[in-house]
């Protein structure tokens, strides 16, 4: 006998046990969405800014790159102990506020003939800013929104609507930036943020009020520090993901240079064939809970760090004309996207939920924020040493050695870590 459920039924079901019932965490998920969305745009217009309208070399590629990664290292820590003494909504809108302040500065330059590759380094600054403060503490904001047993199903829905916009996304701002020029295509992403402030300012939750505390705050930093560190797991995710984002950000760096001067691809062209990495995104995102079920969260870990692997090794392989076919070329490209999304997704999801749970409340926020700070601080060297290969040699070669790089980690990880026992 087969059983008809009621459509409301089924939403409850796939609410798993309530949770999109949950009228903030849909706010919280509607926020996520514009903000993916919005920063698929930035990911492609801001870059074409710099190498078409500005013709940036790969050196001031890697500077750019290094700018929007170093306030982790500058702000990451301290971010934690503002996180654990204030309430984090406010936070996350004014990290909105300024972000989108920022991007709207550079249409604005443009207009007033002052836009430089300086200017862009000042926003991709406050960009890096608004993610280190607002992201850390969205984080934490939505630990208190979903409660901890349903963290892995919360960032999983997460990801799949990352995976929609990195589906649609880059086709979207690819189209947007062809047609009607990167400047406009950063102003829609400005009122993209708008929109999700005025949708912040509806959450009705409300944290309580952290406890005033008159410990000094480079002591909470100390303990934040000292808390990854003596903790196994812990310390095992901050130096894979800090080597991880080492490459990542070399990868960033040089990868418009390597689609638009390399293999020739148009802004239209080069966003269609990463949509395709949107689908690795939603391979990632239905994946991983059933790979974490079946093999532990540790070596659902370990799955997504071989495919990132594979991917960085297979993009600098790609030869302008694949088979003689420049079409084959940009088919292979979004091919090795979609591998590094899907791995990407695999290893990031399970990893934020895994050091969120093994946390405890008091220090949640100062983990989150000196996990950021640890697993990013490499960021700026990684794209500034990518950029510096490129301009000695070549991209190709700057992404080859990324790719090096990139497979040694995956071996020191499965090889050289107790990642593989770690079921929760």
């Amino acid at each position: 006998m087969h059983v008809i459920l009621h459509p409301r039924q089924l939403l409850q079901q796939i609410a798993g046990d309530g949770l999109l019932r949950n009228a903030d965490f849909r706010r919280l998920w509607l926020t996520s969405a514009l903000t993916q969305f919005g920063a698929q745009i930035t990911l492609l217009a801001l870059p074409i800014c710099a190498v078409l309208m500005l013709h940036a070399t790969p050196a001031q590629m890697g500077t750019l790159g290094a700018l929007e990664s170093l306030p982790f290292l500058l702000f990451g820590l301290p971010s934690g102990v503002l996180l654990e003494r204030c309430r984090r909504l406010p936070i996350m809108m004014c990290s909105d506020a300024m972000v989108a302040t920022a991007l709207a500065s550079v249409p604005l330059a443009w207009w007033l003939d002052a836009l430089t590759i300086h200017w862009l380094y000042a926003v991709g600054f406050v960009l890096g800013t608004g993610m280190v403060i607002g992201g850390s503490a969205e984080q934490v904001f939505l630990t208190f929104v979903v409660g901890r047993e349903r963290l892995v199903d919360a960032h999983a829905k997460f990801a799949a609507t990352e995976s929609a916009a990195r589906l649609i996304g880059p086709g979207m701002a690819g189209a947007m930036v062809q047609l009607l020029g990167a400047l406009i295509a950063i102003l829609c992403n400005v009122a993209g943020f708008m929109v999700s402030l005025a949708n912040l300012k509806r959450i009705r939750a409300r944290e309580p009020k952290p406890a005033p505390t008159d410990t000094h705050p480079l002591r909470d930093i100390r303990d934040g520090l000292a808390f990854v560190w003596q903790h196994r797991v812990l310390r095992t995710l901050a130096w894979t993901s800090g080597a991880w984002h080492f490459l990542f950000y070399g990868y960033m760096a040089l990868h418009v240079l390597f689609a638009t001067r390399v293999l020739g691809m148009t802004p239209g062209v080069m966003g269609t064939a990463q949509m395709l990495g949107g689908a690795g995104i939603l391979a990632g995102s239905v994946l991983v809970k059933p790979l974490s079920d079946r093999l532990g969260t540790g070596r659902a870990i370990l799955a997504g760090l071989c495919s990132c692997a594979l991917g960085f090794a297979l993009m600098p392989a790609i030869p302008q004309t694949l088979l003689g076919s420049a079409s084959l070329s940009t088919i292979a490209y979004a091919v090795v996207v979609f591998l590094l999304d899907c791995g990407a997704t695999l290893f990031f999801v399970p990893y934020i939920a895994l050091r969120q749970r093994v946390t405890p409340d008091a220090m949640l926020g100062r983990m989150v924020a000196t996990m950021r700070s640890l697993t990013v601080a490499s960021a700026p060297l990684g794209a500034l040493a990518a950029g510096a290969l490129a301009e000695r040699f070549s991209v190709r070669t700057g992404l080859a050695c990324v790719a090096a790089g990139a497979v040694l980690l995956a071996i020191a990880a499965v090889t050289g870590t107790r990642l593989r026992s770690v079921n929760d």
